[in-house]
């Protein structure tokens, strides 16, 4: 098969498929890994497709080639799947009699509907949309963080946040960031980071969760190293440096797939 036939094959399942690994696509055309990868390569390039490690995922309507992110109402429409897997994944660690900040972000929302199905815990957040969701049952104590309030994320961030969250502490902190890279965890906005650094200072242990897409997404602000991480929660597993970076700090890899 011409390359060009083939690359339009694989802009076609992404379209239709959402997300998908090299071996997925290597299985689906009957090409090499070596192949694919070079097709993606060729595709990213050209701005038709978001390559991440191990595998790609379509162009969303965030994606403008700078280190921002789209809107938060955006977001919240993309990868859903791999998403919810991934909270469900995440809140499955959880049990009655824990404690755990949760920040704001498009995965921790959904990891806060499977908390809510749980009983017992004490949730710390600044998302209003995480609150109501852990709080709707009545068996969860649910503290939201005050602030100044982003209307378009339901959230609320500064120095108020900062300093109530430095009051307080949790057995647990589980986050969302913007990107996973050689270096650690970064984000895009630096006031949801000064409050996902908050966070980690006040607990115990730290997991993140993410999908597939932000393994080596560029960002600008590092939330931590991966020396302060316990666990990653992740739906596709990291490849290459990233994974060596985070086996060396002894981080936990759930994969959800």
């Amino acid at each position: 098969m011409r390359p060009v036939a083939r690359q339009e094959l694989i802009v076609g399942y992404l379209s239709r498929q959402g997300r998908m690994t090299v071996d997925g696509l290597a299985a689906s055309l009957s090409a090499s890994r070596e192949t694919i990868r070079r097709d993606l390569a060729a595709l990213a390039r050209a701005g038709r497709i978001r390559k991440y490690h191990g595998g790609a995922a379509p162009v969303g309507p965030s994606d403008t080639g700078s280190v921002t992110e789209g809107s938060f109402q955006a977001r919240m429409g993309e990868n859903v799947a791999a998403k919810r897997a991934v909270g469900q994944a995440a809140a499955a660690l959880f049990k009655a009699g824990d404690s755990i900040f949760v920040d704001t972000g498009t995965t921790t929302v959904l990891f806060a509907e499977e908390l809510g199905k749980l009983a017992g815990l004490t949730v710390i957040t600044n998302s209003a949309m995480a609150a109501q969701h852990v709080g709707r049952s009545g068996q969860n104590r649910v503290f939201l963080v005050g602030g100044e309030y982003r209307d378009g994320s339901a959230q609320n961030v500064g120095r108020m946040a900062v300093e109530q969250i430095a009051t307080l502490r949790a057995a647990h902190a589980v986050l969302t960031v913007g990107s996973i890279d050689v270096d650690g965890i970064l984000d895009f906005d630096p006031e949801e980071t000064e409050i996902a650094r908050a966070m980690i200072a006040q607990a115990r242990s730290v997991t993140v969760i993410a999908d597939g897409s932000k393994l080596g997404r560029p960002a600008v602000f590092k939330v931590c190293d991966y020396s302060r991480i316990q666990r990653l929660v992740i739906d596709v597993p990291p490849e290459g440096e990233i994974r060596r970076a985070l086996m060396a700090a002894g981080v936990e890899i759930l994969v959800t797939g």
